[in-house]
């Protein structure tokens, strides 16, 4: 019965045409099944020349990526990394990886995204010690990138761009993941497209991407027999997997549209119950739309919303635990006031699975304005 299907938050979606396929049954016709092959560099070429970068090394996930950008960048012990707090930990667990010293900056209400005040106090604090910038655009909004690379500029460090969830979105006409020396995207099954898992690591830098490249196939020398000199990692991806990347870039446009027209419905329906409030679209930002996120302010709570949707087998989610409210980082510092805080505790992201129709977001949000109407 429709009432009790099963609605995602956000699901891998195939392309009608089949796209994806044709390059795996060449994978599979050819016999390049093994870890690297042709759809490996020609994903790699593909979507660096979609965003506008020169290179790109393709990862078994994002995670991985950020944690060679961050090796790239030199990171190491006694380094500190600014870091936005309100994400997903998959930003800030490479820089523990990397032995250096995590500092979590507030977001603004404006963007969702790094406050680039609070930056600039943190960097009044640390100065020289800081190594780099890791900038988060949250559920496919770009963070103010124009302030943040003039701070960062100014101080002379490194900006990586975590855009796993913004492929597909601009800051004032340019692809984000581009402003940094390094910018990352993910391919993990909720993301806008996905290869089942993976990630992206992209740049203008063709030598540190050519060392990302050796680093991530386990750090082989070229010698006849297996030789290594240096700490080497197993993150490069499956050929296979490539194949199914390629084919969903075709459909990035087909997504992004989508995501939007999912955006706007919940807009027009829900944005006139009180408290409601949706995610801030800006001037110069053309999101992805990868999720729909509402905050709540009144007598009707996140959790009324997630379990109301939940007896009715519909996914929803929380807003992101703020980094610095993690048990595992609450010991590392954290710039700024209670803006992640209270995204965190009023937010609630709503179902943004592309496959779904009209009567699906009929049937979710006439759920929730039920909650209004009780």
């Amino acid at each position: 019965m429709a009432e009790n299907k099963k609605i995602w938050l956000a699901s891998p979606h195939m392309s009608d045409e089949g796209y994806e396929m044709e390059y795996v049954k060449e994978a599979f016709d050819t016999n390049w099944i093994a870890p690297l092959g042709p759809n490996v560099n020609f994903f790699e070429q593909e979507l660096a020349a979609r965003v506008g970068s020169k290179h790109g090394a393709a990862m078994t996930t994002g995670t991985g990526a950020i944690h060679l950008a961050l090796k790239a960048t030199g990171v190491g012990e006694g380094d500190i990394v600014f870091c936005p707090t309100l994400t997903f930990s998959a930003t800030a667990n490479p820089i523990i990886y990397q032995n250096a010293t995590p500092v979590f900056i507030d977001s603004d209400y404006k963007t969702w995204n790094m406050d680039p005040k609070a930056l600039e106090a943190a960097f009044e604090k640390y100065g020289d010690k800081v190594k780099a910038v890791l900038v988060v655009h949250l559920y496919g909004l770009s963070a103010d990138m124009d302030k943040i690379m003039e701070i960062c500029s100014k101080y002379n460090v490194t900006v990586i761009e975590d855009a796993a969830e913004s492929l597909g979105a601009y800051y004032k006409g340019r692809h984000t993941g581009t402003f940094g020396e390094f910018g990352v995207f993910s391919f993990n099954g909720n993301k806008i497209i996905t290869t089942s898992g993976g990630g992206m690591l992209i740049s203008n830098d063709e030598e540190k991407i050519k060392k990302v490249r050796f680093w991530s196939t386990q750090s082989r020398d070229a010698a006849r027999h297996y030789q290594h000199s240096e700490l080497g990692f197993n993150y490069r991806m499956s050929n296979v997997v490539a194949g199914i990347g390629r084919g969903q870039l075709k459909v990035l446009d087909q997504r992004v549209a989508k995501k939007k027209y999912i955006f706007e419905f919940y807009k027009r329906e829900l944005g006139q119950l009180a408290g409601v409030e949706f995610m801030p679209i800006n001037d110069w930002n053309e999101p992805n739309y990868w999720l729909s996120v509402m905050t709540l302010k009144g007598l009707v709570r996140p959790l009324d919303v997630m379990e109301a949707l939940e007896a009715e087998n519909i996914e929803s989610r929380p807003v992101w635990k703020p980094m610095h409210m993690q048990p595992f980082f609450a010991e590392y510092d954290y710039v700024g006031g209670r803006v992640s805080e209270e995204l965190f505790e009023n937010g609630v992201c709503l179902p943004s699975d592309t496959k779904m129709t009209d009567e699906d977001l009929e049937r979710i949000c006439g759920i929730i304005k039920g909650l209004w109407s009780k």
